[in-house]
């Protein structure tokens, strides 16, 4: 059996369809060709209208994106003020507490260092009186 082509029933097909909208057609072939370049500059006009809608609605979402992100930058700006200040407030509280205890501490060394000289130095000056008196 011999194979058949599905492209020679393609070509008789598109055949009969240009006979047949030749011997049918309603207008004139200078009208048909009128009608179809005003269809084809409608379906420019429309396209271009979308792509003009399209192009508005994009810039709009685009500035609308800016501020959210103008205020989301302000925000955590904020945010990160707030928290620098709470650290430095901190530090600066732990700064002095550290100071105070450092001051206490030589306070209390100072003190101590005084106790042990004092019965030393009694203890000396009584060792010295009981060594003259002998």
């Amino acid at each position: 059996m011999e194979e058949k082509s599905g492209f020679g029933y393609f070509l008789l097909g598109l055949g009969i369809g240009v006979a047949a909208g030749v011997l049918w057609a309603p207008k004139s072939g200078e009208e048909t060709r009128q009608l179809l370049a005003d269809k084809a500059g409608e379906g420019a006009d429309y396209l271009k209208a979308r792509t003009d809608e399209g192009k508005q609605y994009v810039q709009q979402r685009a500035a609308e994106g800016k501020e959210y992100l103008r205020q989301q930058t302000d925000t955590i700006k904020g945010s990160a003020s707030d928290l620098y200040d709470k650290g430095r407030t901190t530090v600066a509280k732990q700064k002095e507490n550290l100071s105070a205890a450092v001051e206490a501490g030589k306070q209390a060394y100072r003190d101590a260092v005084s106790d042990v000289k004092s019965p030393a130095a009694s203890a000396t000056s009584g060792t010295s009186t009981t060594a003259d008196n002998i």
